[in-house]
């Protein structure tokens, strides 16, 4: 993914939203997200077979993936990112490994306690707690000033938009949202995105992610066209 946006209220019904876009070549199969592993839902890359979201339901808990910039692994040994989501949703954690054999990742675990993030950039692992508050997470890391553009923009309107109270609430404010809040696809602001290249490649968002964690449960929206508030499913759990 290319952007992650994480709402983070303790004391609130839903205490942790998280939002998801997904930023890839768009010719990369993939499949929507499903029980694709055993207890683990998400979307799964067919090239690399991971994903770049992962949730366990049952322990209320999802693992979200954001390629970073740093020093790529040797191709020798070299494992796919996508099984870092995966890992953390599980295992509540992110277990003993060698970080040496990742490219550079952004890697979010969150539950209704919170979040924290890991950074790898080729040299050093570094792990956060995100407090209580509204933050994004781009390719750049986990931008705290407004000089992303992106960031100065978006970061302000998902603060202001009106919590669900419950997990089937209504959406339409953050739907909206993490569609794009209308903006093109060419404004340097945009977070739903579209780039041809010059080799006849097309590079974009895929698709938007729309977590609500609670202790009771987790709702699980998701569409595969990017530009379109009405266009969310709900996934199905397993219980």
């Amino acid at each position: 993914m290319c952007t992650v946006a994480v709402s983070i209220d303790p004391d609130a019904e839903i205490p942790l939203i998280l939002v998801g876009v997904r930023d890839e070549f768009t010719g990369r199969p993939w499949l929507p997200p499903a029980e694709h592993w055993p207890g683990l839902v998400g979307g799964r890359d067919l090239q690399a077979g991971g994903t770049w979201l992962a949730v366990d339901p049952a322990a209320r808990r999802a693992g979200a993936l954001l390629n970073g910039h740093g020093v790529l692994a040797p191709e020798t040994g070299r494992r796919s990112r996508g099984e870092l989501p995966l890992l953390v949703a599980a295992e509540g954690r992110l277990p003993d490994l060698d970080p040496a054999r990742y490219d550079p990742f952004h890697l979010v675990l969150a539950d209704p306690g919170g979040a924290c993030m890991w950074h790898w950039d080729g040299a050093e692992l570094r792990e956060e707690r995100l407090p209580a508050g509204t933050h994004m997470i781009v390719n750049s890391g986990w931008e705290k000033g407004d000089e992303n553009g992106r960031v100065a923009f978006f970061r302000p309107l998902f603060a202001e938009a009106a919590r669900p109270s419950a997990l089937d609430g209504p959406w339409e404010e953050w739907a909206f949202l993490a569609t794009g809040a209308g903006l093109a696809a060419e404004d340097p602001r945009a977070m739903i995105v579209r780039r041809e290249l010059p080799d006849g490649r097309v590079y974009g968002s895929l698709s938007v992610t729309l977590l609500a964690v609670t202790p009771a449960g987790i709702r699980y929206d998701f569409t595969g066209a990017p530009h379109d508030p009405q266009s969310f499913r709900r996934i199905t759990l397993p219980e």
